[in-house]
């Protein structure tokens, strides 16, 4: 980290990261000036001041081997830790913070970030001697969330803490990072005061219509409109320039006078700013967006935009933008990259608060997620995205939230192109898309392919309770919308069981089974009457009613009749009245097509089962030797900087780094080296080239050789073939019988590692028969069982089953060697042959690529 990064304290204040250097010894010593004698005599036992401009003037001298980071806030460095290693695997830790700073979590921050250092650089225990009576420091030990061993002596505590990181370690980060994120946004999205800088008298500018939006939706705190050259705008008072202590700022300004304003702002203590202006990234301008990010960050201020609609909280009675219409108070959190997006979403959701992000260079999704966690207002959080910033982060937020708040996702940009020239199977599978799907899928959020979609589901999630089942009565006077409705509920998955006989009681002309056709003659108080009765009924789950205006009573009553038959049930109801969208009541959902409510339902039903599903532990990862693992990389990358395929004997080394063993193999480099490695290894043989990436394509694969003469002949006509791209060929044994599978994986820069699991063979891009996972891998067996093959695997039409646990052992394999390697770009085992006995894995192939190294998940900051 040669630049550091921002991190966010418990105050929600923000604070700069970085290592140690040299040149800070005059900003260190000012901290130790600005120390208290008690917090020097605490920290460095005797000596007070003295000791401490000593240990300034060591750590930043010549010699100083151990490891320190410094932290700066609001333009001064306020805190250093360090750990200095001592005789194998310990080191002795120290802290020195500013007394401004303490009880801020900025020591339990750099801890945190020290004990994470310490671990990859092979320290596995931490030491350090505490004044019994710091009983702060003390207490920052014991709730950091590594295992702490202590001893007395003579008034002074002996710490040891093991460097190793613990679940309880990952929970507490998690929770500290979860309050800091709440803490930082308050003042921005439930502010105390408001100044929307660029306020004009012309009614049709964006300012003007931000300042009167903020007006007209009452919002009761102070409202100051800043504009130079106006001393009244809408009956309010003008400043010239923002007044200190506001918590938001509304700047919409000319993009030229942004930096201006933002550093009026950071002067005046301003908590946030909402940039609306454009003309930043999005216009080739990365440069000025990012010293506006760097002011932001240096100040303590968090940035919604720029390019951006602004923010929205009905629950504070703030519209802070320059939307047209004033938004309906609901329960759906909503958060738009896209302000026309945002804008189309507002106009037919009602919404607790609405946030567009425009250019997101600051507040993202991960953020939000933070914050709605625990907003009383909201119920259902909505995004629509265009880029992930820190999607693995996303989906580890996003699984906590899920499991109290539903999460909707429309992401655009499926059509993205992996953008390999040559690729394996599973990296021409593994697109980015499928990479969202996937960590979508894992992390439980609803992933929906259209905004008209996200509206129909949000608007069941918001408005009834989740169902407990599949079981679906179909009720309405009309067969055919109800047939439709039934194939729609069988295509997603649904059940529309026959009901109870004696269940209902209708005229003789209705259908009761199941769809309940009660003929369109059927009156209000009949439908309602028969809603009512499934409404109460434990022989299903949900009650989708039908109805197709304007037969019976008419549209209106029957409206009336559904709303007051559902006024007490607790189970899931919706509607659909034909050619209608809307809310009955308030409460009932209404579409306006079968399918549409169909399949809404259908993604509450499965988020409604992951939800109730108790959390996955992440299980123990196999053994590996990491250290060699590592080594086999390093050293290919090393001969060849941009990386590419390992040779077979590498690949297999390093596969056996992680327990898998793929069949012997043996290099040749001529028809009679490879009719010796067939003597070696025992006939009959398979030989294949090695070279091109996809072997059978080519006519590089030879079954089932039968002599020597054979082996020669086939190395022969395969090179003739193949030309130059044949580097040689492998000659391996011949396997018969079992099921062929393919265990793949990919690394994505942005996405991280993704494992694959498919029918292999030749057949593995026709059949596309493929399930993904991102490690770790917590439910292979489940991901193997997706498959539309997998009944082969169990045993299919008189065919023995096959070593499925061993298979799912393979897979958790690969999906640690993924993670430990984010070097390995693609990998592919094709085929693995699983049979009776267990598996083998007959031909691998694996793609290195230099990459940076992932931050850690341990460590808290922000992107």
């Amino acid at each position: 980290m040669p630049d550091g990064y921002d991190v966010l304290l418990r105050d929600g204040d923000i604070a700069h990261v970085r290592p140690l250097r040299p040149a800070d010894r005059e900003g260190l010593h000012e901290l130790v000036d600005r120390s208290s004698e008690r917090s020097a005599y605490l920290r460095f036992f005797t000596g007070g001041r003295n000791t401490a401009h000593a240990y300034i003037d060591r750590i930043t001298g010549d010699g100083y081997d151990g490891r320190a980071r410094v932290a700066g806030l609001h333009g001064r460095l306020v805190a250093i830790a360090e750990y200095i290693p001592m005789e194998t695997g310990r080191a002795d830790l120290g802290i020195l913070l500013d007394d401004a700073v303490h009880g801020h979590g900025l020591g339990t921050l750099l801890l945190e970030h020290l004990a994470v250092d310490a671990a990859e650089h092979g320290i596995r225990e931490l030491v350090a001697d505490v004044l019994a009576e710091n009983r702060p420091m003390i207490q920052v030990l014991r709730d950091l969330g590594l295992k702490v061993e202590q001893s007395f002596e003579s008034g002074t505590l002996h710490v040891s803490i093991a460097a190793e990181p613990t679940p309880r370690l990952m929970a507490a980060i998690e929770a500290r990072d979860h309050e800091a994120e709440r803490a930082s946004l308050a003042r921005v999205l439930a502010p105390r005061s408001v100044a929307v800088i660029g306020a004009g008298r012309d009614e049709h500018g964006i300012g003007h219509k931000v300042l009167r939006n903020l007006i007209d939706g009452g919002f009761c705190g102070p409202i100051h409109p800043v504009n130079p050259n106006a001393s009244e705008i809408a009956g309010l008072a003008c400043h010239p320039k923002v007044p200190d202590g506001v918590d938001l700022a509304v700047v919409a300004v000319p993009a030229r006078h942004v930096l201006e304003v933002a550093r009026d702002c950071a002067a005046a203590g301003v908590a946030g700013l909402v940039v609306l202006t454009s003309g930043f990234a999005e216009a080739g301008q990365r440069a000025a967006e990012s010293e506006l990010l760097r002011m932001c960050r240096t100040a303590g201020m968090r940035l919604i935009g720029p390019n951006c609609l602004g923010v929205v909280n009905t629950g504070a009675w703030l519209n802070a933008s320059f939307l047209p219409h004033r938004p309906v108070r609901g329960c759906v959190a909503l958060m738009s990259q896209s302000g026309a997006v945002g804008a189309a979403l507002l106009d037919r959701l009602d919404v607790s608060s609405f946030v567009s992000v425009g250019n997101k260079a600051d507040v993202s999704s991960n953020d939000l997620l933070e914050y709605w966690e625990d907003d009383d207002d909201t119920c259902v959080i909505a995004l629509y995205l265009e880029s992930f910033g820190n999607p693995r982060k996303f989906a580890r937020i996003a699984r906590r939230v899920g499991k109290r708040k539903p999460v909707l996702l429309v992401k655009s940009g499926r059509g993205e192109a992996g953008g390999r020239a040559v690729r394996s199977h599973t990296a021409a599978a593994a697109t980015p898309d499928v990479a969202v799907d996937a960590l979508t899928r894992a992390a439980g959020v609803i992933r929906l392919d259209s905004v008209h979609e996200l509206i129909d589901v949000a608007k069941l999630l918001a408005a009834q309770p989740l169902p407990t089942g599949r079981r679906v009565a179909i009720v309405g006077n009309s067969g055919g919308p109800q047939a439709m409705a039934a194939d729609a509920c069988e295509a997603h998955g649904l059940v529309v069981p026959e009901l109870p006989p004696g269940l209902l009681e209708a005229r003789a002309a209705a259908a009761l089974g199941n769809p309940v056709d009660l003929t369109a003659d059927a009156t209000a108080v009949e439908i309602g009457a028969a809603v009512e009765v499934l409404a109460a009924s434990s022989a299903v789950d949900v009650v989708l009613v039908v109805y197709t205006p304007p037969f019976g009573d008419g549209l209106d009553a029957t409206r009336q009749a559904i709303a007051d038959a559902t006024k007490t049930a607790a189970k899931t109801v919706l509607t659909c009245v034909v050619g209608h969208d809307g809310l009955i009541d308030g409460r009932v959902p209404s579409y306006a097509f079968p399918e549409q409510a169909v399949q809404a339902l259908a993604h509450v039903v499965r988020y409604a089962e992951w939800r109730s599903r108790p959390v996955e532990p992440v299980p123990v990862p196999p053994p590996a030797d990491e250290k060699t693992a590592r080594e086999i990389v390093h050293a290919e990358l090393a001969a060849h900087p941009d990386g590419g395929w390992l040779s077979p004997a590498d690949a297999a080394r390093l596969l056996g780094c992680y327990g898998v063993t793929p069949v012997e193999s043996v290099d040749v480099d001529s028809p009679e080296a490879a009719a010796a490695a067939a003597s070696r290894v025992g006939l009959p043989v398979v030989l294949k080239a090695t070279g091109p990436v996809h072997k059978s394509e080519v006519g590089g694969v030879r079954l089932t050789l039968q002599t020597l003469d054979e082996v020669r002949q086939a190395y022969h006509d395969m090179s003739a073939r193949i030309g130059a791209d044949m580097t040689g060929a492998i000659v391996q044994h011949m396997l018969h019988g079992g099921v062929e599978i393919i265990v793949g994986g990919v690394n994505y820069p942005v996405f991280g590692p993704l494992v694959m699991v498919g029918m292999g063979g030749v057949l593995a891009d026709l059949l596309a028969d493929r399930a993904f996972r991102v490690p770790p891998v917590v439910d292979a067996i489940a991901m193997i069982n997706e498959l539309r093959c997998a009944p082969v695997l169990h045993g299919y039409r008189g065919s023995p089953p096959v070593d499925v646990p061993a298979l799912a052992d393979q897979v958790v394999r690969i999906s640690r060697l993924l993670e430990d390697l984010p070097q390995v770009a693609e990998l592919d085992l094709n085929p693995v042959i699983v049979t009776t006995e267990g598996t083998a894995t007959v031909d691998a192939r694996i793609r290195v690529a230099p990459c940076e190294k992932p931050p850690s998940q341990l460590l808290r900051r922000m992107r």
